[in-house]
């Protein structure tokens, strides 16, 4: 039984919402928190009952007015995952959400769920490296091809990337807003139209975006024409570097096929991890807000050092700036995600890296801690030299993720770094 989203006319916020919604504590024994619910099955309470799940499960029949989907096998549903979906629509304002075991897990079902042998996946560049694998090797192999567009393109860029492509065969349109490593921004919208002007009542053609870099308070895609959102929960959802998760969210109707391919390829999570994300999602909002804040001190003391060539920081951007009106037009606030390139290259940027102290040299992004990495030799570096210089990943890039810290002690610690150098 899902609480409320009102107090009489008044329609509560997300962040209010985060601590109750889709939980009723009297079914649990009056715990305030929802239990975890280690449980591999659910017993029917009748054989009709069990028949009536399955046909909800397996999409036999379409579910009655008042009906509700049972609870089967945790592998279909479990009451955690249930909570925590309910929850997890409420920033972008979804209809349904399907949460996986990690992010990877969350785009491979998806886009398995609308392409097969012989379509096209039309997707920005760069986008996150195990994406970019995903789509180069694996489904090269599925014989599922992918075509490129810049991030920054304009809508006229993007159609010409689908030259010689049959619209019927375009499976789907997988963008990543900031891109990672660049923080170049895309356009969401001019990717929906060029959905909608390509499909045919035989084909809808999906528009997926990867939301990772600003998360579910910074960006909301569903506004901007997109039908599919995809999550790596483990980033500032879970947001405290012990949880690997992903998640899709859209239309029932969007996520019906997800959720189905998920439940036979058992790529869902499990009650530990959707207990977990129930209870970071408490404090995403505080957690993001700060981390935001910070990273707009950051992004002004490295905009000012000599040793560093550039910095891309969507806080940056100033009226006149390229990319300025999409930011306004796109996006709530400007994130926590940093990419700078020093003066020099990779040595210079390894000295820098190596002597960091506060700041955590690892991967990942979006958690309480301060993380600092190399692109072009890490995350990347399954991609060659030339299409990484092609993509704007330089050997002199840093991507810095700004945790909770104090910025100023933040600030302390890259400046001795960079005296290192």
């Amino acid at each position: 039984m899902a609480k409320g989203k009102t107090i009489g006319e008044r329609k509560l916020r997300p962040e209010s919402l985060m601590m109750s919604y889709g939980y009723d504590p009297h079914r649990s024994e009056g715990a305030i928190k929802s239990p975890i619910f280690q449980t591999s099955t659910f017993v029917f309470r009748t054989a009709e009952e069990g028949k009536a799940f399955f046909e909800l499960a397996y999409g036999l029949r379409e579910k009655g007015p008042s009906e509700e989907i049972g609870l089967i096998y945790s592998r279909l549903n479990n009451p955690d995952l249930e909570i925590l979906e309910d929850r997890l629509t409420l920033w972008d304002e979804a209809e349904s959400c399907a949460v996986f075991e990690s992010g990877m897990a969350a785009i491979t079902t998806t886009l398995l769920a609308f392409a097969v042998p012989g379509d096209v996946i039309l997707t920005s560049s760069p986008i996150y490296g195990g994406t970019h694998h995903l789509l180069t090797h694996v489904f090269k192999r599925l014989q599922i091809e992918q075509r490129v567009f810049r991030a920054g393109a304009d809508a006229a860029e993007m159609e010409k990337a689908l030259e010689g492509v049959d619209p019927a065969k375009l499976a789907a349109i997988f963008i990543e807003t900031p891109a990672n490593p660049t923080n170049r921004l895309v356009d969401i919208r001019a990717a929906a139209n060029l959905a909608r002007s390509l499909e045919s009542a035989e084909r809808k053609i999906p528009v997926i975006v990867d939301n990772t870099f600003l998360g579910p308070l910074w960006q909301q895609p569903l506004k901007h024409g997109a039908d599919l959102i995809i999550y790596s929960a483990t980033k500032f959802i879970g947001g405290h570097s012990d949880v690997i998760a992903g998640a899709c969210l859209g239309s029932a109707e969007w996520i019906k096929p997800v959720r189905m391919l998920r439940t036979f390829f058992g790529s869902m999570a499990g009650p530990w991890t959707g207990w977990l994300l129930l209870r970071s999602l408490e404090t995403l909002k505080l957690r993001m807000t700060a981390m935001m804040r910070s990273a707009r001190q950051v992004a002004d003391y490295l905009v000012d050092h000599p040793k560093v060539q550039s910095v891309r920081y969507l806080g940056l951007l100033r009226q006149g700036d390229e990319q300025y009106d999409l930011f306004q037009r796109q996006c709530v606030g400007p994130g926590s995600l940093i990419a700078f390139e020093m003066v020099g290259g990779e040595r210079e940027a390894f000295a820098f890296l190596n002597n960091l102290q506060l700041v955590k040299l690892a991967v990942s992004l979006g958690g309480t801690e301060s993380l600092a990495e190399h692109p072009a030799s890490m995350t990347h570096s399954d991609i060659d030299p030339v299409t990484q210089v092609e993509m704007g990943i330089t050997q002199s890039m840093i991507r810095l993720s700004v945790g909770v810290e104090h910025a100023e002690d933040l600030i302390a610690d890259l400046e001795q770094a960079l005296a290192c150098v």
